[in-house]
């Protein structure tokens, strides 16, 4: 709901209120961003809380406010605020200073803002309202549209702005964050998610230095194993439970920016969208310029709250694929199996064994194509290398069918090897600035999609293939990050010929569900699970690694969007030897899938996968659609835990891993969370029943095995449906 009283601006969710005020001067004033307030006019709260100290004179000051005790709703630098601003233009004098003032309001009903060119957040079912707030600076043309969305039953609000120059002469942008929102509290941490490959999206919580500034950024091209675009800002005693935490998750793809700092009265300001380090926009007469869209969250009930609302309105109003609402099919990949080094007749007879398990979808992975026995080769030539498949793509699928299982095939559209047959005819095609070699990553070079021509040649390249053959799913990756950008804004525009090219093929092909890579999880945000409802969480598949990786991208992401494989042991990325039962159990927590040789594997190993794969099938509607609480965090000790509750806590599914082995110590008791305190609740394999507030405020004893990397798997039922499935816990 968006109520205007008086000067007042009030969003109000289920749970929250945003709220800011327009001053006698213009100047739209924050007021607050929180739990929910009552309906009236906050002008004057606005005012009165702000001290009159030194400040500049007349209309300069915010009517009378000190411009830097003041809490500002889109500030701008240099006139008499001299805090980070949230956006900087340059006009035709030659300087950066703005003063825009309110202008006009609109209330859209029944609609959600929308961002050109780019993926945002859409209604779906839910009821939602759009508030533009419209701002003009007259010294020199420029308009700021500040678009607002909440939504009656979430506690999230979206956030985008717009620049249009309505003057009669240039203007470059030179910084444009999707959102600034100011806190007048100082006691607050920051939780960022940086990594690397193999080590993606580590959980580190740290204060807000007062007179300092934490930035969570990336500017490598895509939004980077190094560092994700999501925070969180939270109270000092605030944990997976309890207390408040704001979350800001970017729909964006390309270099970000998410900064929180602490001005010199205490005052905390956030902004996020573009990393503003190399990136400037020209905007001519007439021009617009859109911010990607930013996700503000709130929650009182700690880490695991802000969790649930931003995997509900991800899960639920993101992705536009048709596969953001099924069940995922149960896959075999067969690049750790075999990289590069296969022909049909081994592709065959891991399908083969693949479907007496129960696996129901067969990806081809990298080396199909070309001449590509290497990751030297071949990359940008999309036709089938006929001396390892003689039947071809459309050859090798129908034989998959005739198996019993769908077939999906790996591409990375955006590159180039210098051995291809792309790259000797077009040559400009790839990114490079003048009299430089052009940097090599993983021995391949990056096409440049900021050119119309290279995107309908990927669009074309990908759709020939795809209408070949009986594809079901397709794996994009993205193997390096981007380098030798020829221009400032390169990034973005980038970026935007991505958002188009995956558009195309989505629509083109609407059955096909695509699974989104970049080494792993370098490109694991929002704005690609607008088009690939799970991503390749990691290159890193041991299971003991995965409990951090998962743990943490779950934060902000929803289960349904975390792609995890059972692979072989030892791990080939850490060498580490763990049991098939931790393998697979860790890798419930998401869409699941193998990536094995399964030929290779014993008859009763066979029967193992037949288990599991059974097992996951018969809880992977829970997994993908209920709420999520952490119970155990691996960053805090030897355990970790989750567990998966639907939506009407009739059923549950409990997750926990001992990681290594102790002696003469005694397991404590795991208190479960989510339940209905009214239900009795039946442990599928013991019959054992438990009350819910009994699960709740006692909890249970886990049954651990006495090795390392010990895991259990219980699902609880309500007690009256606890007969309609008949679980089997895998060992």
């Amino acid at each position: 709901m968006i109520i205007k009283n008086g000067n007042t601006f009030h969003l109000q969710g289920r749970n929250i209120s945003y709220i800011f005020t327009v001053s006698d001067a213009g100047d739209l004033l924050h007021y607050h961003f929180g739990g929910k307030l009552g309906d009236k006019d906050y002008s004057a709260s606005v005012g009165n809380e702000f001290r009159k100290l030194i400040c500049f004179d007349g209309d300069n000051a915010l009517d009378g406010i000190y411009s830097e005790t003041a809490i500002r709703e889109y500030p701008e630098y240099g006139h008499t605020d001299l805090r980070s601003p949230a956006y900087t233009v340059e006009n035709k004098y030659g300087n950066t200073i703005t003063r825009l003032k309110y202008k006009d309001f609109v209330i859209k009903e029944n609609e959600t803002a929308s961002v050109a060119g780019m993926p945002s957040v859409y209604k779906g079912d839910k009821a939602a309202q759009t508030l533009e707030i419209t701002l003009f600076d007259e010294s020199i043309g420029l308009e700021a549209v500040l678009s607002y969305t909440v939504f009656d039953e979430q506690d999230v609000i979206l956030r985008s702005t717009r620049f249009v120059n309505k003057s009669d002469s240039d203007m470059t942008l030179e910084s444009a964050y999707s959102a600034s929102v100011d806190f007048d509290k100082r006691d607050l941490d920051i939780v960022y998610f940086p990594g690397a490959w193999c080590r993606e999206r580590e959980f580190v919580r740290t204060p807000i230095p007062f007179g300092g500034k934490v930035e969570a950024s990336n500017a490598r091209g895509g939004s980077g194993h190094a560092m994700n675009p999501f925070i969180m800002l939270c109270g000092k005693d605030t944990n997976e439970k309890h207390g408040e935490v704001y979350g800001f998750s970017l729909i964006y793809s390309g270099n970000h920016s998410s900064v929180a700092e602490c001005d010199q009265y205490g005052n905390i300001r956030v902004r996020q969208g573009i990393n503003p380090f190399g990136f400037e926009y020209k905007l001519a007469s007439g021009d617009v310029f859109y911010t990607p869209q930013s996700v503000l969250a709130y929650s009182s009930d700690g880490f695991g709250g802000l969790s649930r609302e931003m995997h509900d309105i991800y899960r639920e109003n993101l992705c536009l694929s048709k596969w953001a609402g099924k069940d995922r099919p149960i896959l075999i990949n067969n690049w750790e199996g075999t990289y590069f080094n296969f022909n049909e007749e081994k592709i065959l007879s891991m399908a083969k064994k693949a479907k007496e398990a129960g696996v129901e979808l067969f990806v081809l992975d990298d080396g199909w194509f070309g001449k590509r026995n290497s990751n030297k080769s071949s990359l940008g030539d999309w036709y089938v290398n006929k001396d390892k498949l003689p039947s071809g793509i459309e050859g090798l699928a129908k034989k998959i069918n005739d198996e019993g299982l769908s077939f999906g095939l790996w591409f990375e559209p955006e590159m180039a090897n210098p051995d291809s047959d792309l790259y000797r005819e077009h040559p400009d095609w790839i990114i490079s600035v003048p009299n430089l070699t052009p940097a090599l990553g993983r021995n391949q070079y990056m096409l440049d999609l900021s050119r119309d021509d290279v995107c309908d040649f990927i669009v074309k390249s990908v759709s020939d293939i795809l209408s070949c053959a009986p594809i079901v799913y397709v794996k994009w990756d993205y193997n390096r990050m981007m380098a030798d950008m020829p221009c400032k804004g390169y990034n973005h525009r980038y970026t935007l010929g991505l958002y188009k090219v995956l558009d195309a093929l989505i629509r083109k092909f609407p059955d096909v569900l695509f699974e989104g890579c970049a080494a792993g999880g370098g490109r694991f945000d929002a704005g690609m699970l607008a088009y690939s409802p799970q991503i390749w969480t990691s290159d890193n598949t041991d299971a003991i690694a995965r409990l951090k990786i998962q743990y943490s991208t779950s934060i902000c992401y929803p289960l349904s969007t975390i792609s995890a494989h059972v692979t072989e042991s030892p791990n080939h990325m850490v060498h580490r030897d763990t049991p098939l039962k931790t393998r697979a159990d860790v890798a419930l927590a998401g869409m699941f899938g193998y990536e094995l040789d399964i030929t290779k594997m014993t008859d009763d190993e066979i029967g193992s996968i037949k288990d599991i794969t059974e097992f996951c099938k018969s809880v992977r509607t829970l997994v993908r659609t209920g709420d999520l609480y952490r119970l155990q965090s691996p960053y805090e000790g030897n355990y970790c835990s989750w567990q998966i509750v639907s939506k009407d806590k009739s059923e549950a599914l409990v997750f926990g891993c001992r990681i290594l082995n102790t002696t003469n110590t005694k397991e404590s008791r795991l208190t479960l969370d989510g339940l209905s305190p009214e239900f009795e609740y039946t442990d599928t394999v013991t019959g054992e029943t438990y009350g819910g507030d009994e699960l709740m405020n006692r909890g249970i004893v886990p049954d651990y095995e006495e090795i390392d990397f010990a895991t259990f798997v219980k699902v609880l039922k309500k007690q009256n449906n606890a007969s309609e499935v008949n679980y089997e816990v895998f060992r």
